[in-house]
């Protein structure tokens, strides 16, 4: 019983990577451009939330924005330019029934737009959640306003109930496709087409269990087909694999594909996919032991169908680990498993016990699962309506492949640690050397957007990340990405706005290392021009242009400049600060004093930003110069950002000036205080002698000189003449209470001529 748990993980732990060398882990933007710095426009309305669901109409030249409650026209150019907007507002009583169903009146029964397409005719086709009862409509865009036709019809099975859960949808040829739940809890999955002939899956955890729809693509395969093959509807998604019975549920990614012709079975299979198949896709992310999940797909056909490519970014379940990660199929390797590879079959082990297992028996013909080509017209099969039970009865049992997809060279593109990856489009450019690349815009949970290109045909080698760009505030998570490369903008949207921005801002890099450094496939350094531009399409083969993608050098550009010498003083015990911005975040900094080299020590502190040097003394008088280094691809290149002289602040006398450190700022300052303490004591010890002197308690203690008189009017002796003092009572009392006790001043009083005075009586 505990066997085949413990073997679906040593399987899961042997498909991972063992070593670290062969992947390109936690790659870091060369650039980061913060909130305030992007060169963007926003688009928000008043009380408008959920910007999420959006269409490129570039033949009209709009952005069709759908959000709670409104759509909007903006200018494909300029989204603050608003061409027209409609409400699609609930009715109250609809959110009344929707309230008393247990969902939240101002949250949940709104009605929150999740379809839009443009249809044949031009106009567009539009479904929104409706309060948990979905509904749809078309819509125009007429003589600058956006009018709904109020034809509404049933949006069950087209338009989620929830407006917070995931969904798909494609227009083909005047009919939806479309992934999503039928009922209101949620509970009934399907993938649906909805025509005349409406065709869907089946309910059977086999074909979707606890699905989370991704996204949904229609590849046109029958054309020029040399098999006479029909067109295909490709979807992916994540589930609860029902081939890992886990003691937990195990969430895996997946791919299926459904026949564009498909009409459903005569007998069995009625109103049913006939070619719904599905395979596991893989991601293999480094010590990962669970399957990483699809978030998002985004198809690029560089040179035809046969040559597309599906770039997908995948997240881990259950917070298992902080890394994200895209990786890329080709379509080729899909087509081989769906064509060609073996099915998986469920056997009852153990009366109640279900394994899945490979299929290792012959198969029915025509293949289950296919489309119908030329070898089933042959055996007079035309549609699927003639397809024979057995081939019928294998499909609607067995609809999932046993052989897994994997990634292009069996790893992921790029591997990051940090913000969970949530989105990503893919542009198609054609750089310098007339070489088509395929830049990746990654947009993240935290509300930035990563630009990352590989530069290996094959999408092996390094992928480099050119910037990170903050669109939103950090707590608000990108929730949608569309792409005009006409126009070279992209579009990101929100729950609190829709941001565009170029594809590219050339004028970003101020130098021509810094520009070649970048390696992004929009920008050169004109040497005409002497500033980082954009390159034109096609680029005229006489400029004079540089541009090294794959490497990075940095050769052709002229020597740099030098910078320019500052002037810094300072005072002996200060910390001084000399800062140096650095050319990247892949650049490292080099600190000289003169032509030496500069080491960490207790005294000098290296920051990403500056350099501090710690009570400075006069030995630190010097030239101090910081240089930016970035390596690539084995070569350097180095550009001196910053130099400065640093000399000891004087007076005007040219002496030095005080230490002005922490401690001795603290202790001038407790030293003044002082000062002024006993200046302000000394004050008022003088106007308390003064005054007791103005009061008569206080006499000088001395003899009187020749030619002064005493008190009572005799003549004073001559000076040295020793004669005692003689004091009438009257004036001798101190007045009660009074501290200055003149009585015993006058006894302990010694002449100024410095000889004690014989005792005497006083009569």
């Amino acid at each position: 019983m505990y066997v085949l748990p413990v073997l679906c993980v040593l399987y899961l732990l042997c498909s991972a990577p063992t070593s670290s060398q062969d992947w390109p882990l936690d790659c870091t933007p060369r650039k980061t451009v913060p909130y305030h710095s992007v060169d963007g426009k926003l688009f928000r309305e008043n009380d408008v939330w959920n910007y999420t669901t959006m269409a490129l109409r570039e033949d009209l030249g709009l952005i069709i924005l759908g959000t709670r409650g409104a759509i909007f026209a903006l200018d494909i150019n300029n989204i603050n330019n608003k061409k027209a907007s409609v409400k699609w507002d609930v009715t109250e009583k609809q959110q009344e029934e929707c309230t008393y169903k247990g969902k939240d009146s101002e949250i949940d029964c709104q009605n929150y737009i999740r379809i839009l397409h443009g249809t044949d005719d031009g106009r567009m086709y539009v479904c929104g959640t409706n309060a948990f009862h979905p509904m749809c409509d078309y819509m125009n865009y007429t003589d600058g306003q956006l009018l709904l036709q109020n034809s509404q019809e049933d949006g069950k099975g087209k338009c989620p109930f929830d407006p917070f859960q995931r969904y798909a949808s494609a227009w083909v040829e005047k009919e939806l496709y479309s992934a999503t739940s039928m009922n209101f809890l949620g509970s009934e999955p399907v993938v649906l087409r909805s025509s005349e002939d409406q065709i869907r899956t089946d309910f059977k955890s086999s074909w979707l269990n606890e699905p989370n729809f991704i996204y949904m693509d229609h590849i046109p395969e029958g054309e020029n087909s040399p098999d006479g093959d029909d067109d295909k509807v490709y979807l992916f998604f994540s589930e609860t694999a029902v081939e890992y019975d886990f003691y937990h549920k195990l969430a895996v990614s997946r791919v299926a594909r459904v026949c564009k012709g498909d009409m459903g079975g005569q007998r069995t299979l009625q109103r049913k996919w006939t070619s719904f198949v599905k395979a596991r896709l893989e991601c293999p992310v480094l010590e990962s032991q669970l399957p990483y999940l699809v978030q998002d797909v985004f198809r690029v056909c560089p040179a035809g169908l046969t040559t597309c490519v599906f770039y997908a970014v995948f997240t881990p379940q259950m917070d298992s680990s902080d890394y994200s990660a895209v990786c890329a199929y080709s379509m080729r390797d899909i087509q081989h498993v769906f064509t060609e590879g073996k099915f998986k079959t469920p056997v009852t082990v153990e009366t109640s016990f279900v394994k899945w297992v490979m299929f290792s028996g012959d198969l029915p013909t025509p293949r289950p699962g296919a489309c119908i080509d030329n070898a089933a017209r042959e055996q007079g099969i035309t549609s699927s309506l003639e397809l024979p039970d057995k081939t019928l009865q294998f499909i609607r049992d067995r609809p999932l492949m046993d052989q897994e997809i994997g990634p292009i060279n069996n790893r992921p593109l790029l591997v990051k640690k940090g913000a969970a990856f949530t989105r990503i489009v893919v542009a198609s450019v054609v750089a310098l050397d007339r070489a088509t690349y395929h830049v990746m815009f990654i947009g993240t949970e935290t509300g930035s957007v990563l630009k990352a290109v590989n530069y290996a045909e094959d999408n092996t080698g390094e992928t480099f990340i050119i910037e990170e760009l903050q669109l939103f505030q950090s707590s608000e998570a990108i929730k949608i990405l569309r792409l005009s490369n006409s126009k070279g903008h992209l579009f990101a949207g929100s729950e609190v706005g829709v941001v565009q921005m170029p594809l590219s801002s050339c004028g970003r890099y101020k130098s021509c290392g810094d520009c070649v450094l970048a390696r992004d496939p929009y920008c050169a350094w004109d040497l005409t021009a002497a500033q980082c531009a954009t390159i034109p399409s096609p680029a005229p083969a006489d400029s004079k242009l540089i541009q090294n993608l794959q490497n990075g050098d940095t050769s052709g550009c002229p020597p740099p400049e030098t910078a320019k010498l500052v002037n810094r003083t300072f005072v002996p015990g200060n910390n001084v600060k000399l800062e140096c911005e650095p050319i990247s975040n892949l650049a490292r900094q080099e600190w000289f004093v003169g032509e030496a080299a500069l080491v960490l020590s207790d005294k000098h502190h290296f920051h990403n930003d500056s350099l501090m040097i710690l009570n400075a003394s006069a030995a630190d008088a010097a030239v101090y110069s910081c240089w930016s280094v970035e390596r690539s691809h084995g070569r350097k290149y180095r550009r001196q950002k910053a130099k400065y002289q640093l000399a000891l602040r004087t007076n005007g006398d040219g002496r030095w000036v005080l230490p002005t450190s922490p401690q001795a700022r603290s202790s001038h300052q407790r030293l003044v205080g002082l000062q002024i303490l006993v200046v302000l004591l000394s004050v008022t010890l003088a106007l308390l002698v003064g005054w007791n002197f103005y009061k008569g308690h206080l006499t000088l203690p001395c003899k009187l000189g020749r030619g002064q008189t005493h008190t009572d009017g005799s003549p004073g002796e001559a000076p040295g003449a020793q004669q005692p003092l003689q004091h009438t009572e009257e004036k001798t009392s101190a007045p009660a209470g009074n501290s200055n006790n003149n009585h015993a001043n006058q006894e302990n009083a010694i002449p100024m001529d410095g000889h004690a005075p014989e005792e005497e009586s006083v009569i």
